[in-house]
């Protein structure tokens, strides 16, 4: 099978290209082809003519997005029609990665493939339209939604905190948002899996379990041994431009129903600690 991975370059193109073996596997970078750019795009895919395309490329930037709406919409949204139409066009299959962020956070139960998009922000909506378009265009592809990604070889929350705990003897980290925690290595593997299975449809692909982002770090901090205290506090009390949802917990039943299962997020950070420090 031959597989193009579009965000080689990011948390989870690095992890998807270090762990996927057996197949023939070409990995492109935004430095590679903007996938904002349609006709770049349709002769890069035209010229590998892979089998499977995987759409990891995203402008993350959840605050940024609120400024940059344009931006937001033409990467996450645009740019996924346009790897989308590139597929249609030589018959590749399609995994596109996206976000608990489609989900507005007024539930208090995990969230079902089939409960309604209602985003807060600029970063969910565009992912939301996305989804929308892409299941018009590729009724067939495979979209796997996620969160709260971390894992080596960039920016992430577990970085972020130790690395402020080396400097800090105290932390104020938010109590009332809850999710699942993501480690790219599990997640890159459960995507290797569903591609290998022809997979389609939505799909929640997240470490078993859900926790606090107090919680989370209160774990990052015991787990690496540190010192520094994390103390709670509210949305409210950390202003930020975008909206969070207070809870997105993805539920793993679509998963498990392809016999996928997840290990729990605190196995993920303990490794996702040695890895870092290898």
């Amino acid at each position: 099978m031959r597989v193009m991975i579009f965000g080689a370059s990011g948390l989870l193109g690095q992890a998807l290209m270090r762990e996927w073996s057996g197949d023939e596997v070409v990995g492109l970078s935004s430095r590679d082809v903007d996938i904002r750019d349609k006709n770049r795009v349709s002769e890069k895919v035209q010229s590998v003519s892979p089998g499977w395309i995987v759409l990891a490329a995203a402008y993350t930037d959840v605050d940024g997005c609120e400024s940059n709406q344009d931006r937001a919409l033409a990467v996450n949204r645009d740019g996924a029609v346009n790897v989308a139409e590139a597929a249609k066009g030589i018959g590749a299959k399609l995994l596109f990665l996206s976000s608990d962020y489609v989900f507005n956070g007024r539930k208090t139960s995990p969230y079902e493939i089939d409960d309604a998009r209602n985003p807060l922000g600029v970063y969910g909506r565009s992912k939301s339209e996305a989804e929308e378009r892409l299941q018009q265009l590729l009724p067939n592809c495979c979209i796997a939604r996620t969160s709260w990604l971390f894992g080596t070889g960039g920016k992430c929350f577990p970085d972020t905190i130790l690395k402020l705990g080396a400097t800090r003897p105290r932390l104020d980290v938010v109590i009332d948002q809850h999710g699942c925690p993501t480690y790219s290595v599990d997640l890159a593997g459960a995507i290797i899996r569903l591609c290998r299975q022809d997979a389609r449809g939505i799909v929640h692909v997240t470490n078993a379990g859900s926790c606090t982002w107090f919680e989370f770090a209160q774990g990052i901090v015991r787990e690496a041994g540190l010192t520094t205290q994390v103390r709670p506090i509210s949305t409210q009390q950390l202003p930020r431009p975008a909206r969070r949802p207070a809870y997105s917990v993805l539920s793993p039943t679509s998963l498990n129903r392809l016999g996928i299962t997840m290990p729990g997020w605190q196995d993920a950070l303990a490794r996702y600690l040695k890895q870092r420090k290898s």
